[in-house]
């Protein structure tokens, strides 16, 4: 089996090729020549996964998966959401978005987080979504060097690492894009 991961990030590319199966060939959006930005302008994170997996369908035909990740902020009213990637400007770089976020959250008590990722899959002229999340707290400072994003100021509950500072293979088991591409595997088994 062949599918598209439509992504341009290499690593969610990474992290992903990590828990797919070997006997499924995983081609990037590079891999399809594709080198134009994809759409991501819906207001949900499910909408965004959709959109992304259908826009690659509809303009190259292949079958494939798209997906969309966001950190939602319990005293932010769910931010920075759907906006993640570009909290702090178009630029999408990650150490402003984490500035941003710390700074809005510096005098609230309240540092509940979750990640949810969802996955959607274009296959066989059906649209399957499967959905994970991560729930865990936002730190007050960066710790750690591993991961991308948000990793360095996000602990999962029950732990005292942030995700920069845990291994891949551990962050795969616990995190949200861990748990939704896991789904993933588990419903192409089942074909």
């Amino acid at each position: 089996m062949q599918l598209v991961f439509a992504t341009n990030n290499l690593n969610k590319l990474k992290e992903v090729q990590a828990l797919i199966p070997e006997h499924i060939k995983l081609l990037s959006l590079k891999d399809i020549e594709c080198f134009e930005d994809v759409p991501e302008t819906q207001d949900t994170i499910e909408g965004n996964a959709i959109q992304k997996a259908e826009y690659i369908k509809t303009k190259y035909g292949y079958d494939c998966f798209a997906d969309d990740t966001g950190l939602e902020v319990e005293s932010l009213n769910g931010e920075p959401g759907v906006y993640s990637a570009r909290y702090a400007g178009e630029q999408r770089n990650d150490n402003d978005n984490m500035d941003k976020l710390l700074a809005n959250l510096k005098d609230k008590p309240n540092r509940k987080a979750q990640f949810k990722t969802v996955i959607a899959l274009h296959l066989n002229g059906k649209l399957e979504t499967f959905t994970g999340i991560c729930k865990g707290e936002i730190t007050t400072e960066k710790q750690g060097e591993k991961g991308f994003g948000y990793d360095p100021i996000f602990k999962a509950e029950g732990y005292d690492k942030t995700f920069a500072e845990i291994s891949l293979e551990e962050k795969n088991k616990i995190g949200h894009r861990g748990k939704a591409v896991n789904q993933l595997v588990t419903f192409l088994a089942s074909l």
